[in-house]
């Protein structure tokens, strides 16, 4: 496919260099192709000559090289100021107000607290070792009398009645008792 695109640009190219080719140049005619729609206005030119002293002369190329070069060497001999070092003019460098040197576990007890602590971790019992099933107190249900008892939906157990066929009966009944007559 990439080959078949390939040689058809090539044969369009080819077919459009032919016509070209064989197009014939244009001929100047009498009249003109196109004129203005409108004609145009024309202005004379001023009869007084101006001056040649007037207009400035063109530069050339080394003049303007030159002016090019000047401008640059202007701008490089601006005075610069002066870099001044003021580190240089300080007698005595700040000191520096942190002790990187300094050791807590001399000074502070808690260090030595915690690493007694660590050592003694590794020779007392763990709570598995200690800790013996036969003296733990299980007994069930010791906290049941904290739960909430569960009060009675009356309205959840009339709608039960209504939809179980046998509750039809009662659905009657109590359509009875709580209809009133007056």
């Amino acid at each position: 496919m990439r080959d078949f695109q390939f040689w058809l640009y090539v044969i369009i190219g080819v077919i459009y260099l032919l016509t070209r080719l064989k197009k014939k140049p244009e001929q100047p005619s009498d009249f003109p192709s196109k004129g203005p729609e409108k004609p145009v206005q024309k202005f004379e030119p001023p009869t007084a000559k101006p001056s040649t002293a007037a207009l400035p002369k063109p530069l050339t190329f080394e003049e303007l090289l030159k002016e090019i070069t000047e401008g640059k060497s202007q701008e490089t001999t601006k005075p610069q100021q002066e870099y001044v070092d003021y580190d240089d003019l300080i007698e005595e460098e700040e000191k520096d107000l942190e002790d990187v040197d300094y050791d807590y576990r001399k000074q502070d007890k808690i260090y030595d607290v915690y690493d007694e602590g660590k050592r003694e971790a590794f020779n007392k019992l763990s709570l598995e070792e200690t800790m013996k099933v036969d003296d733990t107190v299980v007994s069930y249900e010791r906290f049941k009398v904290f739960e909430k008892q569960q009060s009675r939906d009356l309205v959840q157990e009339y709608l039960a009645d209504f939809r179980d066929p046998d509750g039809l009966k009662k659905a009657v009944v109590m359509g009875e008792i709580l209809q009133r007559k007056f």
